[in-house]
C-alpha cells in the first residue's frame, strides 16, 4: 500500500556543470557515491559544452514509497535507446527489455545477471542517469506500459496473437513509455543526472564527475600471459625464457593461485613452490616481465592475518575462509599492509582480483548469502554490488604505500569505476559474449577484455586474439594448459604434449596478431590519456559517437578505438561478414582501400588479419613491434597518412611508468602531416625536454574507390 504522506524529491541540485542530484525520501547509508565518494574532475567537467537546464522538466520524475520500496519514474520517448547498466553480456540496446541488477558472475538468460552491474544508463537523447542504490535494482526500460486508452489505442492490435508479428505488435504501438526503476526494501534514493546535449557528452559527464578514466601504464597494454597454476618457480622462469626465445611478444607475466601457500580461501603468502619471490620477480623484471599475481579476498585461518580480520568480517564463510569487510578502515589497513610486505614491496606490478563476485548457479557454496551480516551494518546485498570496488581499492591502497602504480584485473566492479586501474573479465567463453562486453561496459566507466585459453580451431584461437587486440587489454590466460595455445589449441593434447603439426605456422600467424597489438600501444595509450582528460571511453560503441544513426542502435560487434580507429572482429570460421561504416570516408588499416561511410558493406579479410578501419583523412602512428615495451625500439613509429592527412594525432610521453600518473610530467607531442610537401611537423609541449618517440618512415595510402556494398 502507498504510504499516507509520501515524501517529496528534493528540488535538483546542481553539483557540476551538466550534472544535478535529487533526493527522495532517506537514502540508505551505504549506497555508491557515500562509499566511494567520487573526486569530481571539476576543470575538465568545465570544459565541455555549458548545459543550463536539466535533460527534461525535474516534475516529470516521479517518485513512489510502498510498502515494497521506492519507485523511480523518468520520461522515455518513442524513439530514444537506452544502454548500459554496467556489464551486459546477453544484450546491448537495453530497450523494451527488464533487467534487475543482480551481482552474479554466471548469466544464463538475459534478466539482468552480471559480475559488473551498474544502475546506470544513458539515452541516444543525450542524457543518462545514475540510480545511487547497492540494492538488486530492477530498470523497466520502456517494458511495462500503462492501461490502454480506447481513445487513442487500437484494442484489436492487441487481441489474440495468432503469429510472432501479432504478438509483439505492441512494442511498435505509439502509447506513452517511462523508465521505471523499482529499489525493493528502501525508503528513500537518490539519483544523478548528466546532461549532453549529446550521447557521448552525458558518458563523459559521468566519467569525469568519477574521476576522469585512468591511464596505465604503456607496459599494461602490451600482451599479458598467465602460466599454468601449477608450475612452479623453476617453470615460470623456464616458460618466460621460451616466450622470449620464441619471439612472442609479452610485457606481463601472470601466475594463478599455485603461488599462494593457500588458496581457495587465500592464505596471501607465498608457497614453498616458491622459495625466493624476490628473485623471482627480480629475474622476470631482468628479462622485462611485470609480475602479475592472481588473489582473492577470502581469508584462510591459516592466513598471518586471520585473527585480525575476523573481528572485521562478515558472519558466513566462503571456501571454509572469512570475507573482510572493507568497508572498515581496520580490514583494509590490515589486508593492504600485508600485501606490501608479501609482494608489492618485492616489485608485483599486478593482481587479478577473482572470485569478488558472485555465482549462486554454483554446487556449492561460490559466496557469500545476501543475508550475512557485516560489522560496518551492510547486508550480504549490499556488500556483493559494493565488494569488488572495495576490494580494488584495498589492493590500490598497497601500491600508494609504495608510491607505485598498477594495472590489473578484477572481476566485479560498480559506480564511479572510471578512474580504477583494472579491467574486468570472465572465466565464461562465449566469444560474441566477449566482443559484445567491450561495447557494454563502455557506457557505464568499465574496462573489458576477453580472455584467450583454449580454442575449436587455428582459426579460432587468432580470431580471438584479435578481437583482444581491440580490447583494454590482451591477456591469454592459460592457467590449465602446459604449453601455449599456438602450439595445440586442443587442451588435453596440449597437457600431452602434442603439438599440432601446424604449430610453427599457427605461432607465426599468433605472433603477427600480437605484434599488431604492440604497433597499436602509442596510439592507444594517447586514447587512454584522453580517456582521463575528456570522459571519452578508449574503447567503445558506436552508437555513442552516433545516437542519430539508426544502424548504430543494434551494432554489438564493432568497436570504436580511440578517435580515428574502428575494428570489426571476426567471430566464428568465416572470413567474411557485414560491416556498417558511420558516416564519412573509411579505409583499410592494411591496404588502403576506401570505403563509403552510411552503408553495409560486405567486407572479407584473411584469418591473419583483424578487419580494421580507419577515418580516412588521419595520421595514425605505429610503433616498430618488439617484444616488449621497455625496448628502445618500441619508440620508433612508422606514421602512416590515410586519405589527405589533414587530421593530426597527439601522443603522451612518459618519463617513468612506474610512479603514479602526473599531467605535469606528460609530454605531449602533436604529429602534422604538409600534403603539398610530404614532410612531417612535430610540436611538442615540452620542447626542453629530450624526445622519446622518432618518426623513422612514412606510408601514404591515398585510398581507392572499392568494396562491395551490401
Amino acid at each position: 500500500m502507498k504510504s499516507s504522506f509520501p515524501p517529496k524529491p528534493s528540488p535538483a541540485v546542481a553539483l557540476a556543470p551538466g550534472v544535478w542530484q535529487i533526493e527522495f525520501g532517506e537514502p540508505e547509508a551505504h549506497s555508491p557515491s557515500s562509499v566511494f565518494q567520487p573526486q569530481m574532475a571539476l576543470d575538465r567537467l568545465a570544459a565541455l559544452p555549458a548545459v543550463e537546464a536539466l535533460p527534461w522538466d525535474s516534475a516529470s520524475i516521479r517518485f513512489e514509497q510502498t510498502a515494497r520500496g521506492v519507485q523511480i519514474y523518468l520520461p522515455l520517448a518513442k524513439t530514444e535507446r537506452v544502454y548500459g547498466l554496467g556489464l551486459q553480456l546477453l544484450s546491448f540496446d537495453q530497450t523494451g527489455l527488464r533487467k534487475t541488477l543482480r551481482v552474479n558472475s554466471d548469466p544464463k538468460v538475459d534478466l539482468g545477471d552480471s559480475h559488473a552491474p551498474v544502475p546506470f544508463y544513458v539515452s541516444t537523447e543525450g542524457y543518462a542517469v545514475l540510480v545511487d542504490t547497492a540494492r538488486y535494482a530492477s530498470f523497466d526500460c520502456g517494458s511495462a506500459l500503462p492501461v490502454a486508452d480506447p481513445d487513442r489505442d487500437q484494442p484489436e492490435k492487441f487481441g489474440f496473437a495468432l503469429g510472432m508479428e501479432a504478438l509483439y505488435a505492441i512494442r511498435d504501438s505509439d502509447r506513452p513509455r517511462e523508465m521505471v526503476v523499482d529499489i525493493p526494501g528502501v525508503t528513500g534514493t537518490r539519483i544523478f543526472l548528466f546532461a549532453g546535449p549529446e550521447m557521448h557528452l552525458a558518458v563523459q559527464r559521468y566519467n569525469l564527475f568519477s574521476g576522469g578514466g585512468c591511464v596505465p601504464p604503456r607496459w599494461a597494454l602490451g600482451n599479458w600471459y598467465r602460466a599454468r597454476s601449477d608450475f612452479d618457480q623453476e617453470q615460470v622462469l623456464r616458460f618466460a625464457q621460451t616466450l622470449r626465445e620464441d619471439r612472442m611478444p609479452c610485457d606481463v607475466f601472470g601466475l594463478e593461485p599455485g603461488w599462494q601457500s593457500r588458496a581457495y580461501a587465500c592464505s596471501h603468502v607465498w608457497s614453498d613452490k616458491f622459495p625466493e619471490p624476490a628473485r623471482l620477480i627480480e629475474d622476470l623484471k631482468s628479462d622485462h616481465f611485470e609480475t602479475n599475481l592472481w588473489t582473492h579476498a577470502f581469508t584462510h585461518t591459516d592466513s598471518p592475518i586471520y585473527s585480525d580480520l575476523l573481528p572485521h568480517s562478515g558472519n558466513t564463510s566462503v571456501f571454509g575462509g572469512i570475507v573482510p569487510d572493507f568497508l572498515q578502515p581496520e580490514a583494509v589497513e590490515r589486508f593492504s599492509e600485508l600485501y606490501r610486505t608479501q609482494t608489492t614491496s618485492l616489485g608485483v606490478s599486478g593482481f587479478k582480483l577473482d572470485e569478488c563476485d558472485h555465482s549462486d548457479f554454483m554446487p556449492y557454496p561460490w559466496s557469500f548469502p545476501e543475508w550475512t551480516k557485516f560489522p560496518s551494518g551492510v547486508d550480504g546485498e549490499q556488500m556483493h554490488c559494493l565488494f569488488g570496488e572495495l576490494f580494488q581499492k584495498a589492493i590500490l591502497r598497497s601500491f600508494e604505500k609504495e608510491h607505485r602504480r598498477t594495472f590489473g584485473l578484477v572481476r566485479n566492479s560498480q559506480a564511479f569505476a572510471a578512474p580504477l586501474p583494472f579491467v574486468l573479465y570472465s572465466d565464461l567463453y562465449n566469444h560474441q559474449q566477449f566482443v559484445r562486453g567491450i561495447l557494454s561496459a563502455s557506457f557505464s566507466g568499465l574496462l573489458w577484455c576477453p580472455e584467450i585459453r583454449e580454442a575449436s580451431s587455428g582459426r579460432d584461437l587468432l580470431r580471438r586474439l584479435q578481437s583482444g587486440v581491440a580490447s583494454p587489454m590482451l591477456q591469454i590466460n592459460a592457467w590449465y594448459i602446459k604449453n601455449p595455445p599456438w602450439k595445440q589449441w586442443d587442451v588435453a593434447a596440449n597437457n600431452r604434449d602434442e603439438f599440432l603439426p601446424d604449430s610453427e605456422g599457427l605461432e607465426a600467424a599468433c605472433r603477427g596478431v600480437l605484434e599488431l597489438r604492440m604497433r597499436l600501444i602509442p596510439y592507444l595509450h594517447g586514447a587512454f590519456y584522453d580517456y582521463w582528460k575528456t570522459g571519452i571511453p578508449p574503447f567503445r560503441a558506436l552508437v555513442m559517437d552516433y545516437p542519430n544513426e539508426s544502424e548504430s542502435w543494434k551494432c554489438d560487434d564493432q568497436i570504436l578505438m580511440g578517435d580515428r580507429l574502428m575494428a570489426a572482429p571476426i567471430v566464428g570460421e568465416s572470413d567474411t561478414r557485414s560491416v556498417w561504416f558511420p558516416p564519412g570516408q573509411w579505409q583499410s588499416f592494411w591496404t588502403g582501400e576506401s570505403f563509403e561511410g552510411g552503408r553495409v558493406t560486405e567486407i572479407s579479410e584473411d584469418e591473419t588479419r583483424l578487419p580494421l578501419y580507419v577515418k580516412s583523412g588521419s595520421l595514425l602512428p605505429l610503433a616498430r613491434p618488439t617484444l616488449h615495451t621497455a625496448d628502445p625500439g618500441a619508440d620508433e613509429l612508422e606514421l602512416r597518412v590515410y586519405g589527405n592527412g589533414a587530421r593530426e594525432i597527439s601522443l603522451m610521453e612518459e618519463r617513468d611508468p612506474s610512479i603514479p600518473f602526473d599531467e605535469t610530467a606528460i609530454n605531449g607531442v602533436t604529429f602534422s602531416w604538409n600534403s603539398a610537401t610530404g614532410e612531417i611537423q612535430m610540436q611538442r609541449t615540452k620542447p626542453e625536454v629530450p624526445a622519446r618517440y622518432r618518426v623513422t618512415s612514412v606510408t601514404h595510402f591515398a585510398g581507392t574507390n572499392s568494396g562491395t556494398v551490401g
